[in-house]
């Protein structure tokens, strides 16, 4: 039965001309409101010469102005505490969610009652596809609280039925008490904390084979995607691993893989994403990467028009072997521009060096990529690696020679490599911190 395989058979299989119908009277509802109820919209599509009438198709939304989080930062400054792009009556809040983020000043987004029930139930979409039933223990290792994806997943499980253990990010040994009892069957949590999780498990001397644990659903930074941390992921669980993706300013938890683990389904009935040239932010055809730029079709209280995420990825249209037939961001988000190192005229992130880390076994979970310069002043980047065991000399220099040669094959660059003993790097229950810029304290 097709509600055996979907949460939403009817939307979550539409065909993509109705899809697109759809989009257009929602996006065409939503610009509208916008331009009627916040000042902050109305005086952006003024200066850029548009009007709401100009939304004839979906691909006119390209003339409509882009918003930064700056934009937001910069508009809540000047008209506290939640700016003037908040649209719905003050009587249809729910909760308050300011972003998370590692620089700048939070950005408070507000969930309308309705806002809260599109969530929960598109996060339920999200978590059927990848095989959360009724039967499941639920372990929420996500953040609750302020950080929005915990919340999600904890009202999505209410309406599927689970039971939930609302756990929280932390307590790493509590996480393994639950996995053995009552037992739990699927965990939400970043991949940084799924692999720290396992290594707690090894040094435990649990294997994987004596908890019920069977899938995971890992989100908040890029990793899941990638093979070599999927894998680890995998072997250090007992499960299969999928991948989840979300923004504080869009919605925690509006795109994951499905079973077929061949990108990140979103919510094109909530949710219109574009992929644009990262400098002239003109739309790119689907299968090009560029940043993704995402708007709110049925967000009631702070909708987003064009919300350039500083994400990279790239977009498929082609209906999934699962049948779903929604876009997918193939390959996970592939970076952030902020995370962007330049070295030597070689570009890469973050995300890259993961893969070269986590195929070799002799080394951690863990790394730290070191920005800094040296006595010439020029810049240098080191990357920082743990061994799991103790190495000789000579042996310790082979394997930096073998990691110098992995990454410039994977970076088209040769960075310093500096290996510390297992445990030396800092272990995380949230997001990971990778990139450290040391040049600031260098002056």
């Amino acid at each position: 039965m097709a509600r055996d395989r979907f949460w939403d058979p009817e939307i979550e299989t539409i065909p993509r001309k109705q899809l697109h119908s759809l989009q257009l009277d929602r996006l065409r509802w939503q610009v509208d409101r916008c331009y009627r109820e916040s000042p902050f919209y109305r005086e952006r599509f003024d200066r850029a010469g548009v009007r709401p009438s100009h939304l004839q198709t979906l691909e006119d939304l390209r003339h409509f102005p882009i918003v930064t989080k700056e934009d937001l930062r910069r508009e809540q400054e000047a008209h506290p505490p939640f700016g003037r792009y908040v649209v719905a009556p003050r009587g249809t809040w729910q909760e308050l969610h300011p972003s998370t983020g590692t620089t700048g000043r939070p950005v408070n987004t507000i969930w309308s009652r309705e806002d809260a029930r599109v969530i929960a139930d598109h996060t339920a979409r999200t978590m059927w596809s990848f095989g959360t039933r009724p039967h499941d223990i639920v372990q929420n290792a996500f953040s609750y609280g302020l950080w929005v994806a915990g919340m999600a997943v904890h009202y999505a499980c209410a309406l599927i039925g689970c039971f939930v253990i609302p756990i929280g990010a932390g307590t790493t040994q509590r996480q393994i008490d639950y996995f053995l009892s009552p037992g739990s069957t699927v965990l939400l949590a970043t991949p940084s904390f799924a692999l720290h999780i396992a290594e707690a498990l090894r040094e435990r001397g649990i294997h994987p084979e004596e908890i019920p644990l069977r899938i995971g659903c890992f989100g908040g930074e890029p990793g899941a995607e990638v093979p070599e941390t999927r894998r680890r992921i995998e072997e250090g669980l007992g499960i299969d691993c999928y991948d989840y993706y979300g923004l504080g300013e869009i919605a925690p938890t509006f795109a994951s893989e499905c079973t077929e683990k061949n990108g990140l389904h979103w919510a094109e009935d909530h949710y219109l994403i574009e992929v644009v040239h990262p400098e002239t932010h003109e739309p790119l055809p689907p299968g090009e990467v560029g940043i993704l730029v995402m708007t709110h079709l049925t967000r009631e209280a702070t909708p987003m028009i064009r919300y350039l995420t500083n994400d990279y990825g790239r977009v498929d249209l082609e209906p999934c072997k699962c049948g779903r037939t929604h876009g997918r961001i193939v390959g996970g988000i592939l970076g952030r521009a902020d995370d962007l190192v330049i070295y030597r005229g070689a570009k890469f992130y973050p995300v890259q060096v993961e893969g070269v880390v986590r195929r070799m076994p002799e080394l951690s979970d863990e790394f730290r990529i070191e920005l800094s310069r040296d006595e010439r002043g020029m810049d240098r980047v080191t990357i920082v690696v743990e061994c799991t065991r103790v190495l000789e000399e000579a042996e310790q220099q082979r394997l930096v020679e073998r990691l110098r040669g992995a990454f410039k094959e994977a970076l088209q660059v040769t960075p310093e490599v500096r290996i510390v003993p297992f445990g030396t790097l800092e272990r995380t229950v949230f997001k990971a911190r990778r990139l450290v810029d040391l040049r600031q304290q260098e002056r």
